[in-house]
């Protein structure tokens, strides 16, 4: 199969997950169990997880997988789809409509192609590695906007801000100073599409792991963006520290991201 036929399958599986949320949505969802003292997980995600998988491995037999619920299944292959069956769990639970699903294909540890869909809206972003970023058939790319102060960012917050000092709190306050304004919505998976599409300039967070970013880094990449991690050095899947901007204004985001943090006192 070609990346184009694999992106084509991730399309469809992310649709039919994307239909299942719309669905429990707007019929009023309202369970949910624990898996860290904030951090939940519905049989939605579960559902929309076990549908992916199984419409992938239909698509590309033998492959390996890395998904939220799921975890790794690992075979050796070649390929390895990274999942994030329902990014932004929390504002699902609640009926906040901000959430979405994330869909990456990595092949020989490369990111060759990338889905995105907000099921609310009904929109898909996708990318292919050289193949340019797109936004339900059209073609995507990051602002022009700069210097920071003109800038809208968005970033979200680490399960344990509450008990630990790496927290994104003092960042949080510096980019509020230094920018038009910062937007925390809870689905890093659509900031990173959003910047990608030019509705935001700038993401940064902390304390992420493959399945939020991988889709999102892609699209980013391809829209013409800079992508990279707190240090201004090439950002790798498993560092959970991401920064991703216009291009434009990333050295301003990455001075403020070097002051560090302030240790937490509540």
């Amino acid at each position: 199969m070609s990346i184009r036929e694999y992106l084509d399958a991730a399309i469809r599986a992310a649709r039919e997950a994307g239909r299942i949320q719309r669905e429990k949505l707007w019929g009023g969802y309202g369970g949910f169990d624990f898996k860290g003292e904030r951090n939940i997980v519905t049989d939605v995600d579960r559902a929309s997880e076990e549908i992916i998988i199984a419409a992938l491995r239909d698509a590309c037999p033998g492959c390996d997988f890395i998904a939220e619920e799921s975890g790794a299944i690992s075979t050796g292959s070649r390929f390895r789809w990274i999942i994030d069956p329902l990014d932004g769990t929390t504002n699902f639970a609640h009926g906040f409509p901000w959430f979405g699903v994330s869909i990456a294909l990595e092949i020989d540890g490369i990111l060759e192609a990338a889905v995105i869909h907000h099921p609310v809206l009904d929109e898909v972003f996708h990318a292919t590695r050289g193949g340019g970023a797109w936004l339900d058939g059209k073609r995507i790319y990051v602002s022009r906007r700069s210097p920071l102060s003109s800038c809208l960012l968005a970033t979200g917050f680490p399960y344990d801000r509450t008990s630990c000092n790496e927290n994104n709190f003092a960042k949080f306050i510096r980019f509020q100073l230094a920018a038009r304004g910062v937007r925390r919505a809870g689905a890093a998976a659509l900031d990173l599409a959003y910047v990608a599409a030019g509705r935001l300039d700038g993401f940064w967070e902390c304390k992420l792991n493959p399945w939020d970013v991988a889709a999102g880094k892609l699209l980013v990449m391809e829209a013409g963006g800079s992508v990279s991690n707190h240090a201004g050095f090439p950002h790798h899947l498993d560092d959970h520290r991401i920064l991703a901007s216009n291009g434009l204004i990333h050295r301003e985001m990455l001075d403020i991201l070097s002051l560090g943090d302030i240790p937490l006192t509540l």
